[in-house]
């Protein structure tokens, strides 16, 4: 087991989050938490190309858009502004529910940035924790205990 001190969950809530194409995949070092960035033409080192496959690495599969389109969803209900949860809400709605939300927040409710961040950022970090648990890769006490220690923020 990895000792989740030593392993950057940032950057493992950074390739969960990953939706861009399979061009490129993000990997973990099972023996040392190192993460390691693929992509098909330049592979792990930037200069040689390697089969994804090839190397004793585990691959960090993006977790599906539904999943932090919810966090948007639950950001929307949350906040006590009930003229810009209905804004926000009203941005969800079809195609481009994420270019909406963001241009919302940003461009018309600046004031909400460093909580939505905050709030997506602490969702991601557990997302990360989670991951690494059920790879095995964390102890479950461990992933408990920072969950525990990392709570979402209170939203406005």
């Amino acid at each position: 087991m990895l000792n989740l001190d030593s392993i950057d969950v940032e950057e493992i809530a950074t390739a969960l989050e990953d939706q861009t194409d399979y061009d490129h995949r993000w990997l973990i070092d099972p023996r040392t938490g190192e993460i390691v960035f693929w992509t098909s033409d330049t592979g792990i080192d930037g200069e040689n190309p390697v089969e994804i496959d090839e190397p004793d690495l585990i691959a960090i599969d993006p977790l599906p858009s539904y999943v932090w389109y919810q966090d948007m969803v639950d950001f929307a209900e949350g906040i006590s502004d009930w003229a810009a949860g209905r804004r926000l809400r009203a941005s969800l709605q079809g195609k481009g529910a994420f270019r909406r939300f963001r241009n919302e927040v940003y461009d018309h409710h600046p004031e909400l940035i460093s909580v939505w961040q905050a709030m997506r950022d602490a969702r991601a970090r557990v997302r990360a924790v989670q991951w690494l648990v059920d790879e095995g890769l964390v102890d479950d006490d461990a992933g408990q205990r920072f969950i525990r220690d990392n709570p979402e923020p209170d939203l406005p």
